[in-house]
């Protein structure tokens, strides 16, 4: 009787909380009804009005609008501008009080009562600050990718924020580019994975929930492939290599629903993005049906001056507009010339209108008309328990282990006196890693804050070098003093914040500074070594990497990346991360990535130039290709991290050998923990095509699955290979499959396993 009870008053509370969501929750509309909305307030709208929604702007904390790159201080403040209708969403306002009196003229004031929509950079945190999207896609875990951007977006929607400028679904190649650290890395499938996984936990079951943002992927296209690395560069990429490479994360998407995507700085091929009509227009509206909003990046209609192709800003604002570009961030084009481009006919209202249905679309799917207000909560909905448990977790799931000689790590319990040294050691703000808007360093916990929490272990802390740059060699002594007195040393090298991010391109990739030095005066102590890298892209390092004992790599890993590298580091959680870029040996090797296609003549063996006699000719060299100072691989390849622990894989099982175009197979292996620890591993499926009407890369990733295996056990992974896995796209941009033979991985990294051949007929 008792157990009815509790049931019947379980349902009672079940049905209670459905009630109360239904009540503050807004329902999907259907797209009838949505067009139906979108054209309704479309035609009692002015040209003015229309154009007004069309742009994003900024103001100083002063109220009035500016930016001090592009244009001259503004008389007229926000309030003027949102009255009048002249502004349709606000890029990084600070107050959400002052966001709350802003929409308040939006929706009561001006003529037309369109709410505003804010938005933000809240890329990987806004209080809570999460590990960079490179290192978020070292885990391989699209489930922690996607919950981390649901808890991105609660607390950013918390502050009024309701529109997101990510995920940034480059790939790049080059870690001289800054913003390499904002991207997921070099694999568009990879990327395409984790992008989608992005965009589900931003926007959430119903975009218009009050906690879901709208996600923007960004930077569309190709702005990964900025020559030299170089931010803001031109591209030249073919159109094959554009949709083989570039374009798959921004298709993937707009399959999930994606809100919005923004357009790159870059140009492409002589055109630049916001002014690309085919990518624009014809590839993105006609052929992926894309029915959000594009915009511009900040100030990238104005800069099509600089890129050589518009004149003026009325030049600008006409090519963006006939190319598609929705609304315009911070160049003040539309706001400054579209009237009178339209009203001198160079720009035909029907541009407008389709700009503005798209912008409408957006903000009815947010549910900002029926609630346009954010809720200040009277007690801080941040740095809650659960959000620094994920941040935490996120962080021990994106640290990679590279090295570990002996099995130094985990520490030992004997350990008792521990060196912790490096200019990164107790840096707060630096770990946190770029476009952390909003980020409060002074609630990050650096490694050395951490390590003082454990029990029963002195620290003996002398960080040798203040900031990353630091050439002054004046506190290295006393550094290697302290390594003298410790059992181990704990050695934090990297790069401050500052090195990495939007214009942060670096021409050398090498630990900046006299890092190097310090790592060689206390190796020379004895003592073993522990080196954790903490960076915002990947470094050449292959002297420390000689030289460390054990090497960590922690692309910048957060608010709670301390805790997180000191529970590695001592053996409460095992390493599981691997490498969603190539880490190259030199600069020089750059671009340098898994998926290329086969050299005309691969070097077997290879003669480095210092072990070449003084004397010989060049004609007794082999004539194969690698490089004379650097070989032919990098120093750690795409995909590659060890564990504590260790797994033996079986050989790859096909249930077919031969199929048709249209048929599938399923390819297995069987994956034994054969070490010490319980741990989580990697499977990664490669798939080549070994001979094909165009060249296809030596191996491209096709799936992988992270399991977890207790000590002893051992777990059989399957990958489903048909069609979606094998075709390819040819010169006249339509996707095949040729009869022919295929090789097939399943293994650890890019580089590793044997592969077995099926053919399809």
């Amino acid at each position: 009787m008792i157990k009815k009870i509790l049931l019947l008053i379980l349902i009672a509370v079940s049905i209670s909380a459905c009630k109360q969501e239904k009540k503050t929750s807004t329902p999907i509309i259907n797209n009838s009804e949505l067009e139906k909305k979108v054209n309704h307030l479309l035609s009692k709208m002015s040209l003015k009005e229309k154009i007004g929604q069309m742009n994003d702007i900024w103001c100083g904390n002063d109220g009035l609008t500016k930016d001090p790159i592009w244009i001259n201080d503004s008389t007229e403040n926000i309030e003027t501008l949102v009255r009048n209708g002249r502004v349709g969403c606000i890029v990084a306002e600070m107050d959400v009080e002052h966001m709350n009196a802003l929409q308040k003229i939006a929706v009561e004031e001006s003529s037309t009562g369109i709410p505003l929509v804010f938005t933000n950079s809240l890329v990987h945190g806004y209080k809570t600050i999460f590990p960079l999207a490179l290192a978020q896609s070292a885990s391989f875990n699209p489930q922690l990718v996607e919950r981390n951007a649901r808890l991105v977006a609660k607390e950013g929607t918390a502050a009024g924020y309701r529109w997101n400028t990510g995920p940034a679904l480059n790939i790049t190649r080059d870690p001289r580019w800054g913003r390499v650290g904002e991207t997921y890395g070099e694999d568009p499938y990879l990327t395409s994975i984790m992008g989608v996984a992005v965009i589900k936990g931003m926007q959430g079951q119903n975009l218009a929930d009050t906690t879901s943002m709208a996600a923007c992927a960004s930077h569309y296209v190709g702005y990964g492939a900025s020559e030299s690395g170089l931010e803001y560069n031109t591209t030249w990429i073919p159109r094959l290599q554009m949709l083989e490479t570039f374009m798959p994360p921004f298709e993937a998407a707009v399959k999930a629903g994606a809100a919005s995507i923004r357009c790159s700085f870059n140009e492409i091929n002589g055109i630049p993005s916001v002014a690309n009509k085919y990518y624009n227009i014809d590839y993105l509206r006609k052929e992926l049906h894309f029915d959000g909003v594009l915009t511009s990046c900040w100030g990238s209609i104005r800069q099509l001056k600089n890129q050589g192709v518009s004149p003026d800003l009325k030049d600008a604002a006409k090519k963006a507009v006939s190319s598609g570009v929705d609304m315009d961030e911070m160049s003040h084009a539309y706001g400054n010339e579209l009237l009178s481009l339209v009203k001198s006919g160079a720009v035909s209202e029907n541009l407008v209108d389709s700009a503005v249905r798209n912008i409408l679309r957006l903000k009815i799917r947010l549910g900002l008309f029926e609630h346009p207000y954010t809720n200040i909560p009277k007690i801080s909905p941040f740095y809650n328990e659960t959000t620094v448990e994920a941040a935490k977790q996120a962080a021990i799931e994106s640290v990679i282990l590279l090295k570990n000689q002996k099995n130094l790590l985990p520490l030992s319990d004997k350990i008792k006196t521990v060196a912790v040294i490096g200019p990164l050691s107790d840096a707060p703000a630096d770990q946190l890693g770029s476009q952390c808007v909003f980020a409060e360093p002074e609630n990050s916990i650096t490694p050395l804050a951490a390590i003082k929490r454990y029990p029963g272990i002195n620290v003996i802390a002398e960080k040798g070098l203040t900031f990353s740059r630091e050439t002054s060699q004046a506190g290295i002594a006393a550094a290697v003093a302290a390594a003298k007195k410790a059992e181990v040393v704990l050695l934090f090298l990297g790069e401050e914040v500052f090195l990495s991010g939007e214009a942060r391109s670096r021409a050398n990739i090498n630990l900046p500074g006299a890092q190097s030095l310090l790592l060689t005066e206390l190796e020379k102590t004895g003592k073993p070594v522990v080196v954790v890298i903490m960076a915002g892209r990947p470094l050449t390092i292959p002297t420390e990497f000689e030289q460390a004992d054990a090497l960590m790599y922690s692309f910048f890993a957060g608010s709670q990346a301390g805790p997180a590298l000191i529970d590695l580091i001592f053996g409460k959680a095992c390493p599981s991360a691997k490498l969603p870029i190539t880490l190259p040996r030199m600069v020089g090797q750059i671009p340098i990535y898994y998926a290329h296609k086969g050299l005309g003549r691969p070097a077997k063996t290879f003669e480095l130039m210092d072990q070449v006699m003084v004397g010989k000719k060049s004609g007794a060299l082999q004539n194969s290709s690698y490089y004379l100072d650097a070989g032919n691989g990098p120093l750690c390849p795409f995909g590659f991290g060890l564990s504590y622990t260790s797994f033996k894989y079986s050989k790859v099982k096909l249930s077919k050998t031969t199929i048709s175009e249209n048929e599938s197979l399923w390819a297995e292996c069987s994956i034994t923990n054969t070490g010490k620890f319980d741990g989580k591993e990697i499977v990664q499926l490669y798939i080549q095509d070994e001979f094909a009407t165009i060249a296809r890369p030596i191996r491209e990733l096709k799936g992988f699955k992270k399991i977890a295996l207790k000590v002893g056990q051992t777990k059989t992974v399957k990958f489903k290979i048909g069609r979606s896995l094998l075709t390819f796209w040819t010169e006249s941009h339509t996707r095949i499959i040729e009869p022919g033979d295929f090789k097939v991985w399943i293994t650890s990294d890019s580089n590793s396993g044997e592969s077995v051949r099926f053919a399809v007929k």
